[in-house]
């Protein structure tokens, strides 16, 4: 497993030309243009599986979609749902999610990455501890664009003993 990390980018050089004499040019006096491809993410072969890791965070009123390398120091992608869509009440939607999972997938295959671990996460805490409608429908959209998926956990924050929940004794009254 090769960890992704990016290269400094190139620039075209063009050698000095010396102005002298009309006629027959020397190689010194020729203009060269190099051209530098720029290349990010690891240098694999065409057969390599590269990893990265997907933290869906699914709520109620967004889905958030940010790849980071294996160690989870270095963001390689940032997508919300909302990004994808006009309307506030769609930024959750499974369609705004799946918008954001082709956006990622666009991204990652330039940085050659080609294979994920996946941890979803919901809001957690004394909040509810189910992720929204467009955790699945991420998911579903980055495996089926043909990302490889290693393991899927879910790292939603379950209090062990926490703050009172909002609500009161008996409870919230419609």
């Amino acid at each position: 497993m090769k960890q992704a990390t990016q290269e400094p980018v190139k620039v075209d050089t063009v050698a000095p030309v010396v102005k002298g004499k009309k006629g027959k040019k020397d190689a010194a006096q020729t203009e060269e243009k190099v051209e530098v491809v720029a290349q990010y993410g690891p240098q694999v072969k065409a057969n390599d599986n590269t990893f990265g890791v997907v933290h869906i965070l699914a709520t109620w009123n967004d889905t958030f979609i940010h790849v980071t390398d294996l160690t989870g120091r270095e963001t390689l992608v940032r997508v919300t749902g909302g990004m994808k869509v006009k309307s506030d009440r769609e930024e959750s939607s499974p369609y705004a999610a799946m918008q954001a999972a082709r956006d990622v997938y666009d991204k990652l295959k330039a940085l050659k990455i080609n294979c994920l671990h996946v941890k979803l996460r919901a809001r957690g805490g004394v909040d509810t501890r189910q992720p929204g409608p467009g955790a699945q429908a991420a998911l579903r959209a980055l495996a089926r664009l043909g990302m490889k998926i290693g393991r899927i956990e879910d790292v939603t924050p379950i209090p062990t003993d926490s703050t009172r929940r909002p609500g009161g004794r008996r409870g919230r009254r419609l």
